[in-house]
C-alpha cells in the first residue's frame, strides 16, 4: 500500500516562479506539491532545481522547502555564491517566516510565544519525525496567531523556524495540538479533510546578498 508521500504527481511545469534574479542568486516561489531536490527513482527526478538548472545551470542548491509546503527558495548561482548562502544560513543570519491554518482555536496576540521539542526521525514511520526528549535535535520556533476563524474552528499563524530541522514546524504545531490542515502525515483526519493541499507557506525571506552583504528582503503571496 502507497503512503501519500509515494505518489508523486508535480505541478506542470509552467514559467520559472522567479520572483528575484540576478548574477549571484535566483529566488524562486515554489508551488505546493513539488520536491525542491530529485527524490528517488526516476519518478521522483522533476524538482525545482532541475527546473531552474533548466534556465540558469550554474544554480545550485542551499536549502530545500518540503515537497507540500509553498514559499520562497534561494538558489545561489555559482560555487562562490553558494559558498557564503551556506555561510550566512551556518551564522543564522537568514531569516524566514512562514504562514500556516493549523487546527484549532488559538488565542490571536501580537507576543510571539516559542515552541522548544528536540525532534528525532520516527524509523518505523518514516519519513515522519517525532519529539524526542532522550535522543532528538534541539528544535525551537516562534509562533503567534494572526487570525482565529470560529466557524471553520481553526487559526491563521505565523511561525519563524529558529533551527532548521526536517517537518519542525509540522511536527511543533502537532505537538502543540494544533496540526496544520491538509498535512497527510501529521494531521488528524478532520484536519486532513479540511483542506486538499498542507496549508503552509514560506512568506517572507530576509538574506545577506552573498556579493554585495546587503540585507535582501523577499514576499510571496500567501496562496490559502
Amino acid at each position: 500500500m502507497h503512503s501519500p508521500e509515494d505518489i508523486y504527481n508535480p505541478p506542470p511545469a509552467c514559467p520559472l516562479p522567479v520572483i528575484y534574479v540576478d548574477d549571484a542568486m535566483v529566488v524562486l516561489n515554489k508551488p505546493a506539491g513539488l520536491l525542491t531536490v530529485p527524490g528517488r527513482g526516476e519518478a521522483k527526478q522533476d524538482c525545482l532545481s532541475k527546473r531552474t538548472q533548466d534556465v540558469y545551470p550554474e544554480a545550485l542548491i542551499v536549502h530545500r522547502l518540503d515537497r507540500d509546503t509553498s514559499g520562497l527558495v534561494v538558489m545561489a548561482r555559482g560555487i562562490v555564491a553558494q559558498r557564503a548562502i551556506n555561510l550566512a544560513f551556518e551564522k543564522r543570519q537568514v531569516d524566514k517566516c512562514y504562514e500556516a491554518v493549523v487546527a484549532g482555536l488559538l488565542p490571536p496576540g501580537e507576543a510571539w510565544q516559542e515552541i522548544d521539542l528536540p525532534l528525532l526521525v520516527d524509523w518505523p514511520n518514516r519519513p515522519k519525525r517525532t519529539v524526542n526528549y532522550a535522543e532528538g535535535q534541539q528544535a525551537l520556533t516562534r509562533w503567534r496567531c494572526i487570525a482565529a476563524d470560529t466557524v471553520r474552528n481553526c487559526s491563521r499563524v505565523e511561525l519563524e523556524p529558529v533551527t532548521g530541522r526536517t517537518h519542525q514546524l509540522r511536527v511543533h504545531m502537532q505537538a502543540l495540538g494544533h496540526p496544520m490542515l491538509g498535512d497527510t502525515l501529521y494531521a488528524t483526519p478532520e484536519a486532513l479533510a479540511l483542506s486538499d493541499r498542507l496549508q503552509l507557506h514560506a512568506r517572507t525571506l530576509r538574506i545577506p546578498h552573498p556579493v554585495s552583504g546587503v540585507q535582501m528582503e523577499f514576499h510571496a503571496p500567501v496562496p490559502f
